[in-house]
């Protein structure tokens, strides 16, 4: 074998073993356990005792974990949602939510704490579609008004901003219309892709042939998927687009031709224990090991950018809410804007983007990702005691409370 040691990932995968055990001998604590796995990465990171450093195991898990991330996030994005009225209302919503977020980039930038005002507006703008979906299936509200507003105008936002983050902020370098260029002829390539795929899950042989293995040790849907995922990758890293792009969209195919589910309920269940089981938490693990905390704790003019960030994070997610006051109750519209201004996985992502670009600085970085932990520690509480009221919406008379504490997905 090659001259590798496995101590650090060991150490990490302890982590994630016993963040989630934690919160369970804890359920009174509701906090996401991705909230738990960065800060013990944080601890055992630079910023702490020292015991972990980003090695090759490491940092390929990491990698997988970042894709299968999105992969997941693509597989809660459905375009059916994407119909009427309210997904007009979100893709305002989100215009406006750019809108804002440059304004504020702009009055940070002058501050200079970023050095790229779009693309924190980028990194402020999307939602975590994961987390979303917990927290509106746990109060009973999944399928109401302001659940169904929530989820359209959190999937506007992680489109576009994983379409906006690959186009205009790349680490493969290029101009912005050639990235144009490579994005049209991506897309394309996955339509394509999609429609031989439907094609071919219509044939009864291969049907017959897939039910066969699917439970087996060949594990065969599962396979096809993680070779899906892979290819597309590969794919958009070969023609300079974000390799998250190609994620993403390998979980919106899997998503669209894998409608029914009657013959394989447990597919997606196994791919959520691929991601969720092992490659996810490394890459949040990680994310926290790569966290400059020292950076940030070493002047008080840093550590106030966290709040900031916050109150940016609310700006430009929470006010483009207001689109939704007519259709929905103010106190829904309110649960709605805290609802989307809960943002974790996409802001890690964006900002060791950014860190690599030279577009952000590590101790910025670390700022926004630690405002987007209180984002999700925060946020979502407060959507609850909202959704919880019984008083929000009279017709809802099956509203409870959270019986579990929510995960985050995307």
């Amino acid at each position: 074998m090659p001259d590798v040691e496995f101590v650090n990932l060991l150490i990490v995968a302890a982590i994630a073993v016993t963040a989630p055990l934690l919160l369970g001998f804890a359920p009174r604590l509701r906090v996401p356990a991705v909230v738990l796995e960065i800060v013990a990465g944080i601890v055992v990171g630079p910023s702490g005792f020292g015991w972990v450093k980003i090695d090759l195991p490491v940092q390929i898990v990491a990698l997988l974990g970042l894709a299968f991330l999105l992969f997941l996030a693509g597989l809660e994005f459905d375009p059916r949602r994407l119909r009427g009225p309210t997904t007009w209302l979100a893709l305002l919503g989100y215009a406006i939510s750019i809108g804002v977020g440059l304004v504020i980039g702009l009055g940070f930038g002058a501050a200079e704490w970023v050095r790229s005002p779009l693309l924190l507006a980028v990194a402020l703008s999307a939602t975590s579609l994961g987390l979303v979906v917990a927290v509106l299936k746990d109060t009973g509200r999944l399928d109401s008004a302001a659940g169904q507003s929530t989820i359209t105008a959190a999937s506007v936002a992680d489109f576009a901003a994983i379409v906006l983050l690959s186009l205009v902020f790349s680490t493969t370098g290029g101009t912005v219309t050639g990235r144009a260029g490579s994005l049209a002829v991506f897309a394309g390539l996955v339509v394509v892709t999609g429609l031989v795929i439907a094609f071919a899950g219509r044939s009864h042989r291969l049907g017959d042939v897939l039910s066969r293995l699917q439970d087996t040790t060949a594990e065969i849907r599962v396979r096809a998927a993680v070779l899906l995922l892979v290819a597309f990758v590969a794919l958009a890293e070969r023609i300079g687009l974000e390799t998250i792009l190609g994620a993403f969209l390998a979980g919106v195919v899997v998503s669209l031709v894998d409608r029914d589910t009657s013959s394989h309920p447990r597919f997606r269940i196994k791919l959520e224990a691929v991601g969720y089981g092992f490659l996810i938490p490394v890459f949040f693990i990680t994310s926290g090991v790569r966290l400059d905390l020292s950076g940030l704790l070493a002047e008080p003019s840093a550590l106030a950018r966290v709040p900031l960030f916050l109150l940016a994070l609310l700006l430009v997610r929470g006010l483009p809410a207001l689109v939704f006051v007519r259709t929905l109750p103010a106190r829904e519209v309110a649960a709605v804007g805290l609802l989307q201004a809960t943002s974790l996985p996409f802001i890690v992502t964006a900002t060791q983007i950014g860190v690599v670009l030279g577009a952000m600085s590590a101790v910025t970085a670390a700022a926004l990702v630690c405002a987007g932990l209180l984002s999700v520690l925060l946020f979502p509480a407060g959507a609850v005691s909202l959704l919880s009221s019984r008083n929000t919406d009279p017709t809802n008379e099956g509203a409870h409370g959270v019986d579990g504490r929510p995960t985050v997905g995307d």
